[in-house]
């Protein structure tokens, strides 16, 4: 047995890895976000900055990991056997957990991951214990530490409401007095901002990064004999107000001589303060665990008891952790931190909630996220009716955005925010969490960053009437996420800690094989999402401004939708005549891709009409006559598709072989039209259009013979319903599918000019 205690503490180490890996891609957001969505750095610049924090965070990180050994349950109550059953459970859950978060793209708390999860098996132990010495259920409270999982409640509560509240405070109130303009007010207002802001992070730094560290419960006679952490946390109003002076000094100084962007400085000093942070502090949660176990294991060999009788009472005393494994921690979540491509996903749901103007939404609106809006917007109005007309002229002059012109070529892409918003969002952030550590409040910095960053984004001005539904409906997806993850974290440990109990041996490397199983699908599923948006096949937004130009251009569209239409057509009747529902279910998934692509481009004439010269507006009646088009297409293909679809998953009666022989002559004659169309746009033959076109008499004759045979067959001889609707179905919209790439053909064929010389196709290599 003792052997399979050793299997454990490898895996747990391992695991240790794996957890530091998913975490950081989680947690990453807390502290690039604002740097990344300003562009007030180049990325490499915000990444250096960061692994730095990272770096000296996790050497500097607590050295008592007191979460993971008596925050949540009594250790003296449980055995060595017993306990390992709960770290196990607890690792292979928190590292599930935190990478399904991760691959879906949304932000939760590592904290509150850690903590129910030890509740979640912790209970699980106790129950399994109580149940073998014939206790009540009341029994469970002698080994938990219930008042941790309330405070971790209520940490979601309070990081929700009042970061989102302070930020929407504070960045109304800066931009007030900044306006978008800021970088043209006198050197002293940037300088009083900078003080502040340089303030609130620099005492952040201290009391976040010192807290953890030896020094901080040594004692001064400078500061009166009390202990550093103390007297960081008593003397807040003397340490501020010393420090905003000399900020603000020194801001006027760097500003007026050095000529220095103190937006910049105050972003660069707040990520690195939030990374230090993170890493000083979160690391507890991805590595608390396995140095536990790993600390009991050593006790209980050098004990000589039975693992069912050694009593963890020791994991209550104070024991540091060996400073190598903090520094190998520190430098797997820099690796990670460079390397994840899961924490970009991460970082672009915030950046994207909280982008100013228009983003591809996420989100879609509930009736919760219509209600907040619709409550937030008669509340604008009731305060148009209290204040004077002057003052809100004054306010909304300083809420005015600059309008920046952007290239034809569209090089220059704007940043998600201003410096004022990222510099806000960085110094609240360290405000607020300085605050709780001093104040003893369990506010979570994930909750903090991100609802501050969304509290920001609407006192900003940033959701507007065309995005706040989806906006507030992603806030609120991230919102309910947080308490999915505490409710699941429970559940799903408790049930692994039963699991691995009912039988160590077996159970441990099972459950390790399925974790393994579980990480590479979703890589798997995360690397193909990935490639899907950049697929080769996708649809490319047109941005020419002369109707030759959007011909050209946007041939490779065509060509792509009549390949995709084609492939969508004939697995449909091939479903139908094969009974294939796996392949049909497949289809349906295609052609919702192929339509929400079509849609978006027809999102896109806004700013495509935005971009034309007055001379070249004749190129916009083209390009949306041409989408209008595609999307007709798309729509008769998706109707093909579902009633397909529909007639297979309900076990209808199965087409005819006359009727499946008649739809896959249709099938091979739209094989050959659509071939041949796709060549012509492939090539930029134009020319060749003509000759399509003039089969159209012919093609549409096969379509209606179809028809009118089985008019006669139902007539004569067909008995079922449900397939005549089918076939007639089909074969209509097969008609609308033939009219609607006929329309688009001839409107290439009249707008084409051959003497203007064709663009150079691009190297698709």
């Amino acid at each position: 047995m003792e052997n399979i205690y050793l299997f454990m503490i490898i895996a747990l180490a391992g695991l240790a890895i794996a957890d530091l890996v998913v975490g950081v891609s989680n947690d990453a957001v807390n502290f690039l976000n604002s740097a990344i969505g300003s562009k007030a750095v180049s990325f490499k610049t915000i990444m250096i900055v960061a692994s730095l924090g990272v770096a000296i965070g996790a050497i500097f990180s607590s050295g008592l990991m007191e979460v993971a050994r008596k925050g949540i349950f009594n250790p003296h109550e449980f055995m060595f056997s017993e306990i390992m059953v709960v770290f196990m459970a607890v690792m292979i859950t928190d590292i599930l957990l935190l990478d399904f978060f991760n691959t879906v793209g949304m932000p939760t708390s590592t904290t509150v991951s850690i903590v129910f999860e030890l509740l979640g098996a912790s209970v699980a132990m106790a129950l399994i214990k109580i149940g073998h010495d014939g206790g009540t259920f009341s029994d469970v409270i002698n080994y938990i530490n219930t008042s941790k999982a309330t405070e971790i409640i209520l940490g979601i509560l309070l990081s929700v409401v009042v970061a989102f509240s302070v930020g929407a405070l504070v960045q109304w109130v800066s931009r007030l007095l900044l306006s978008y303009n800021f970088e043209k007010k006198a050197k002293w207002v940037g300088a009083v901002f900078g003080g502040l802001a340089l303030a609130s992070i620099t005492y952040f730094i201290f009391l976040k990064g010192i807290k953890g560290t030896a020094f901080a419960d040594e004692k001064l006679g400078m500061l009166g004999g009390l202990k550093i952490k103390d007297f960081l946390e008593q003397k807040v109003l003397i340490i501020m107000s010393i420090s905003v002076v000399f900020w603000t000094l020194l801001s006027y100084l760097l500003v007026s001589f050095f000529k220095t962007n103190i937006y910049k400085l105050i972003i660069i000093v707040g990520t690195f303060a939030l990374a230090l942070a993170f890493a000083g502090n979160d690391l507890v949660n991805f590595i608390g665990v396995p140095i536990a176990a790993w600390q009991s294991y050593e006790a209980w060999v050098g004990s000589g008891v039975a693992a069912t009788e050694f009593s963890m009472g020791f994991l209550a005393d104070k024991v540091p952790t060996p400073t190598i494994l903090l520094v190998i921690a520190g430098l797997v979540m820099v690796a990670t931190l460079w390397l994840s491509k899961k924490a970009k996903t991460v970082t672009e749901t915030e950046i994207n909630l909280s982008r100013e103007g228009d983003a591809k939404e996420r989100f879609q609106p509930n009736f919760l996220s219509r209600g907040f809006v619709r409550l937030a917007m008669g509340m604008s109005q009731m305060s148009s009716y209290i204040l004077p007309e002057s003052w809100q002229a004054k306010i909304e002059k300083q809420f005015e955005k600059p309008v920046i012109a952007l290239t034809k070529d569209k090089v220059h892409e704007l940043p998600a925010f201003d410096m004022v918003r990222a510099a806000v969002n960085l110094m609240v952030a360290a405000v607020l969490i300085s605050l709780a550590t001093s104040m003893k409040l369990p506010l979570s910095t994930t909750y903090v960053t991100f609802m501050v960053a969304m509290g920001t984004s609407l006192a900003d001005r940033a959701w507007g009437s065309e995005s706040a539904v989806y906006r507030v409906a992603g806030v609120l997806n991230v919102i309910g996420g947080w308490f999915f993850t505490a409710i699941i974290a429970f559940l799903a440990a408790a049930t692994i800690a039963y699991l691995i109990n009912w039988n160590v041996t077996a159970m441990v490397p099972v459950l390790l094989l399925v974790a393994i199983l579980l990480l590479v699908r979703n890589y798997i599923s995360h690397k193909k999402k990935s490639s899907a948006i950049k697929a080769e096949d996708s649809l490319t937004k047109a941005e020419s401004s002369s109707i030759q130009g959007v011909i050209h251009e946007s041939a490779a569209n065509i060509a792509n939708v009549v390949k995709r239409g084609n492939k969508i057509y004939t697995n449909a009747i091939n479903g139908l005549a094969k009974q294939d529902l796996p392949l049909l279910k497949k289809n349906k998934k295609q052609i919702v891709k192929l339509s929400e692509e079509v849609d978006e481009l027809r999102d896109n004439v806004f700013y495509f009409i935005k971009n034309l010269d007055e001379s070249s507006v004749g190129a916009s009646n083209f390009y949306i006559h041409i989408l209008g088009y595609l999307q007709d297409m798309t729509q008769s293909l998706e109707y093909i598709t579902k009633v397909s679809h529909k007639h297979v998953n309900n076990n209808h009666k199965k087409l005819k072989f006359s009727q499946i022989k008649e739809l896959k002559e249709v099938d091979d004659r739209f094989e050959i039209f659509f071939t041949n169309t796709k060549k012509a746009f492939d090539s930029r033959s134009f020319e060749e259009i003509g000759n399509i076109l003039s089969r159209k008499k012919e093609i549409v004759s096969l379509v209606t013979d179809k028809i009118q045979k089985q008019v006669e067959r139902t007539r004569t001889e067909e008995s079922s319903p449900k397939n005549t609707t089918l076939y007639f179905t089909i074969l209509l919209e097969t008609k609308d599918l033939l009219n609607a790439t006929m329309n688009l053909l001839e409107e290439y064929h009249n707008a084409h000019d051959a003497s203007v010389k064709p663009a150079a196709i691009p190297d698709s290599k």
